[in-house]
């Protein structure tokens, strides 16, 4: 069982800059898959980031240029870097861990476990 804790949302204007945490417990972190979705009220979750075993990243559309993942396994945390904010980034933000973590996956049901969230809200 893997646990995973966010940390770092809060209230931001747009143009301005927010780090989220994820914490995840266990002893394979490096092995695992890690990913960052988003859920606006009235919307779907949708991808952001993930990050696979070797560091390699990928982005969804809305974000690339904006946002960056990292990950390091000496601390079991996986970070989202947002800069450039808009209003239509401010949604929940869900860390997520996949067991398989040589792939990469952008869907929701490719992910074995998830953080309780963490609010990002960017004012215009």
């Amino acid at each position: 069982q893997v646990q995973l804790l966010e940390s770092g949302g809060g209230s931001v204007q747009a143009g301005g800059s927010l780090r989220v945490s994820c914490a995840a417990s266990g002893r394979t972190f490096s092995s695992y898959g890690m990913g960052w979705f988003r859920q606006a009220p009235g919307k779907e979750r949708e991808f952001v980031a993930a990050i696979v075993q070797s560091g390699t990243a990928y982005y969804g559309d809305s974000v690339k240029g904006r946002f960056t993942i990292s990950r390091d396994n000496a601390k079991n945390t996986v970070y989202l870097q947002m800069n450039s904010l808009k209003s239509e980034d401010t949604a929940v933000y869900y860390c997520a861990a996949r067991m398989s973590g040589w792939a990469v996956s952008v869907a929701v049901r490719g992910y074995d476990y998830w953080g309780q969230g963490t609010q990002v809200t960017v004012s215009s």
